[in-house]
């Protein structure tokens, strides 16, 4: 992942040599907090990339599990925007995801259940409208709304057994954890369409 992060990042900056403006900005929204650098292609069209990070938690259940849930975020895009009415835009690309969501359970008996889920694509295509171009001269600021098609999650789960439960108990337990992956898939599988909502502000030069 950081060998292709780093590629693309390099293969799009070299893009921008050609570049006639260029700028960079920050923002927040549903990717965490994040920078791009974009430059202008053509009159209408521009490139971005950028980098972004965050976390929150959550919590959430299946039918024999209480879940606390930490949504952990690390994203690196590729955009190519596209401005046919004045600063309104279309923006289609790419982002390298590392997002994650780190699990711990408390089942109805005495254990504990840990785990990951991660989505299907490591490399998830985007797709959006927004407002204002990083490159755009001056101090402005830019918005995006879009989805992020990450694919189905992914779980990997395992039990803990407490003191309490015999051996048989606990094998029997362990038995159960790949229904319980697909529970936990099930409940997370909006996840696969990641909404991606974020404002920032730009200086352009």
């Amino acid at each position: 992942m950081t060998f292709t992060r780093v590629a693309m990042a390099v293969a799009l900056a070299a893009a921008a040599g050609s570049a006639q403006a260029a700028g960079a900005g920050l923002r927040i929204g549903t990717t965490g907090v994040g920078a791009d650098f974009g430059w202008g292609i053509a009159p209408t069209l521009g490139g971005r990339i950028g980098v972004s990070t965050g976390s929150w938690s959550t919590d959430f259940d299946t039918s024999d599990v209480q879940y606390d849930a930490k949504l952990k975020l690390g994203n690196v895009n590729g955009f190519l925007d596209w401005s046919p009415l004045g600063p309104f835009r279309i923006t289609a690309g790419v982002i390298a995801n590392n997002n994650k969501v780190d699990l711990v359970g408390r089942p109805n008996f005495d254990a504990t259940v840990t785990g990951t889920v991660k989505p299907g694509n490591s490399w998830a295509p985007y797709l959006g409208i927004g407002y204002g171009n990083v490159w755009t001269a001056g101090v402005n600021f830019y918005f995006d709304v879009g989805v992020m098609f990450q694919g189905s999650p992914k779980a990997s789960l395992a039990v803990n057994c407490g003191s309490a439960l015999s051996a048989g108990q606990c094998a029997a337990a362990q038995a159960q954890i790949a229904a319980e992956q697909s529970r936990v898939e099930n409940e997370l599988k909006n996840f696969k369409y990641y909404p991606v909502a974020n404002i920032g502000i730009t200086i352009g030069f």
